[in-house]
């Protein structure tokens, strides 16, 4: 077991490349390498599951002993229109989507340190080293490939659709929608119908009215 004085070191340690707090902090044995997909999933929308299918598909023809690894970036920023839901939120709507797709990966959280030279040796410490990254972001691609990562760059259709600012302001826009069958057809344009109900239950979209302009709700 971790003592107090590691943990206490590497956060010290974490703490050096950003401001913002590393929460989580880097697991003690981060998990085996994998194929890994990185995103923010604010929320998780169609174009994720579209990548992640395909990963899932890549990697059970191309490395079937490896793992898929759903890594949720932005752990660490405060709620905000560009990051409403927290990362135990995002882990959630990716496991009840997963779920229903019938899916299975890790997922772990990694947390932001605004330092893109030393994003990927940081992110490594979350989801492993020395796996494959599947992507559809070219900048993202291209840091990964200079850290010397095998990187899959997978072209995404309907791209501007899934766009994250997007599929938020739509979300923001429907915050004060109390007809739930509007909400799940104009929300499920973009975002999967699993992880539509599952915000519905929670009533996570409802927070949103309140991330405008002065904290007042949307009209």
């Amino acid at each position: 077991m971790e003592n107090r004085s590691s943990k206490i070191l590497r956060r010290v340690e974490a703490a050096k490349l950003s401001d913002l707090p590393l929460e989580p902090l880097p697991p003690a044995e981060p998990p085996e390498s994998g194929v890994v997909v990185l995103g923010r999933f604010q929320p998780v929308h169609k174009g994720h599951a579209l990548i992640i299918r395909a990963a899932e598909e890549w990697r059970s023809t191309n490395a079937s002993d490896k793992q898929l690894i759903i890594a949720i970036g932005s752990s660490n920023q405060p709620p905000s229109m560009r990051n409403p839901w927290s990362a135990g939120e995002r882990s959630t709507m990716l496991e009840t989507w997963l779920g229903s797709a019938g899916i299975t990966a890790t997922i772990v959280a990694v947390p932001d340190i605004e330092d893109p030279p030393n994003w990927v040796s940081h992110a490594e410490k979350y989801h492993g080293a020395s796996g494959s990254l599947f992507t559809t972001d070219i900048g993202t691609a291209e840091l990964y490939e200079s850290s010397g990562w095998p990187v899959i760059l997978e072209q995404l259709e309907h791209r501007d659709s899934y766009e994250g600012w997007r599929v938020r302001a739509t979300a923001h826009m429907m915050s004060t929608v109390y007809d739930e069958d509007a909400v799940r057809s104009v929300m499920g344009e973009s975002v999967p119908e699993s992880v539509v109900s599952h915000m519905l239950e929670e009533g996570s979209l409802g927070r949103l009215a309140f991330m405008g302009e002065g904290g007042e709700p949307v009209g």
